[in-house]
């Protein structure tokens, strides 16, 4: 019975809602980060330029890259969502999902070969 109960969530379609719904609510974290480093600029330009230079560490540039990752497959699986909810049906959705997430990690790869 749980087997059955359970049978859905190995869909790659529903991996695709899981992964769409997650990166939402990482942005969502990520947002208010933002808006306090937007803040430095008002407040300063001595605070403003500290947090850069704090930025230019490594692990700071590959956190962007996971949060470009992130935009990306948020935005992707968006437009994917947009396409099933407003055109007909078809068989390639679970392609059209994958075809997503690829693009998502190109376009983050690329952004990290650039900052680095």
């Amino acid at each position: 019975m749980t087997a059955l109960w359970l049978a859905h969530r190995t869909s790659a379609l529903w991996l695709a809602a899981l992964v769409h719904r997650l990166s939402g609510l990482a942005l969502a974290t990520f947002l208010p980060l933002h808006f306090l480093t937007l803040g430095l600029a008002i407040s300063g330009e001595a605070k403003l330029e500290s947090f850069l230079r704090w930025s230019d560490q490594p692990v700071v540039k590959l956190s962007e890259s996971i949060l470009i990752f992130l935009l990306a497959i948020h935005m992707l699986g968006g437009l994917r969502l947009l396409a099933v909810e407003n055109f007909a049906w078809f068989d390639g959705q679970k392609r059209l999902a994958v075809v997503a997430a690829a693009m998502a990690a190109l376009v983050a790869v690329v952004f990290l070969a650039r900052v680095f």
